[in-house]
């Protein structure tokens, strides 16, 4: 395979990024991660790639540069699971810590590299904090001032533009990419090329900024353009194309307990578990691996109600059959878990990295005309 692109994977986890730009025709240069497993993972899955180890100890501006940097930063703080820290949690704020790293990386190749960073996270990163979160994240990469929607809250899809980059984000949900699952995702991705940068995750309908043919009805607000279904514009207004949920999905048994939400680990039925409902699709996978009674339990219906076996929870996130299965010394069930937990719904990633890929290769031909 002739490679065009380039990637760098921050926060790595089990390599799903790379796996997507594999796909997608471009080539895993190095990726940052430090726990154990998952860095053994990737290290047998993609030999190729140079593993950087902690984030925290490399200088942007000393390694290759890349044309795309993908950022998985650590969502526990953001998570309607977790505490609820914000960007301020020491996990969750590593994200500043790789927004510093691009920018070295800029700084050293004169603003070439990367063109485009793609910044996955939790649907809770909306409202931390009130949304000030999500409005520092836009704002780390913009550099500049992004004013909260007047409506008071984030939409699940919108777009920036700024002098410095454009900024387009949506979240996706794995349900609707055939996967047997609801995990909702932020997808957000900055383009330092400033091209037409909501073609990558919205298909318009209208011509751009023409606000009266667009499908969407939109909130009064000088600075967003905040559709009541999910849309925050600034500067420019495209509505979301529709994708079709695939039916093709297992069946599963969910038992409510408490939390709900994303809150969803992987445990043992119990004889006391009562009130089952079966339900076509499984709700989100958690890293945890279990906290009885904690939230909402996915088991599958079988014979004899069971806890789901590694291998079907690499299904459930769209990865690659027992991606997740290497040496036996490190490949405890419960390490397994927590990986394909701490991931992300693979077909999502997939659509994002081709579109990014089309988006790049069709700036090139404007360009070259």
């Amino acid at each position: 395979m002739c490679f065009k692109y380039t990637l760098g994977s921050l926060f790595d986890g089990l390599g799903g990024w790379q796996i997507a730009a594999m796909r997608a025709g471009i080539q895993p240069t190095w990726s940052s991660e430090i726990e154990k497993f998952t860095c053994a993972l990737t290290k047998v899955r993609f030999p190729d790639t140079e593993q950087l180890g902690d984030i925290t100890k490399i200088d942007g501006g000393t390694i290759p540069p890349v044309d795309i940097v993908t950022m998985g930063s650590p969502c526990q703080d953001l998570s309607i699971s977790g505490r609820r820290e914000g960007l301020a949690g020491k996990r969750s704020g590593l994200f500043l810590r790789a927004t510093e790293f691009i920018r070295q990386m800029r700084e050293r190749y004169h603003e070439w590299y990367p063109k485009i960073v793609i910044w996955e996270n939790v649907p809770g990163a909306f409202s931390t904090n009130r949304g000030a979160d999500f409005q520092a994240v836009l704002e780390s990469f913009t550099e500049t001032h992004i004013p909260m929607p007047r409506c008071g809250r984030w939409a699940s899809a919108g777009m920036v533009r700024s002098s410095k980059c454009n900024v387009v984000w949506r979240a996706l949900d794995s349900q609707f990419w055939g996967v047997a699952q609801r995990r909702r995702r932020i997808f957000l991705v900055v383009d330092y090329t400033k091209g037409r940068t909501e073609e990558i995750l919205f298909k318009p309908e209208s011509v751009p900024g023409d606000i009266e043919q667009s499908q969407e009805k939109k909130c009064n607000t000088r600075y967003a353009i905040n559709a009541s279904i999910d849309e925050n514009v600034f500067d420019i207004t495209h509505p979301c194309d529709v994708i079709r949920q695939n039916k093709n999905v297992v069946q599963t048994l969910t038992h409510r307990m408490g939390t709900g939400g994303n809150n969803v680990p992987l445990i043992y039925a119990r004889p006391s578990f009562y009130d089952f409902k079966l339900s076509a699709v499984g709700l989100t996978l958690k890293a945890s691996g279990g906290c009885n009674g904690g939230g909402s339990e996915n088991i599958v219906c079988d014979e004899l109600l069971r806890k789901l076996t590694p291998l079907e929870c690499e299904r459930l996130q769209g990865l690659p059959d027992n991606w997740t299965l290497i040496d036996d010394k490190l490949c405890s069930d419960s390490t397994r878990y927590k990986a394909i937990g701490n991931g992300m719904a693979q077909p999502c990633a997939d659509f994002v990295m081709e579109r990014v890929c089309e988006f790049l290769q069709n700036s090139e031909k404007e360009v070259s005309k």
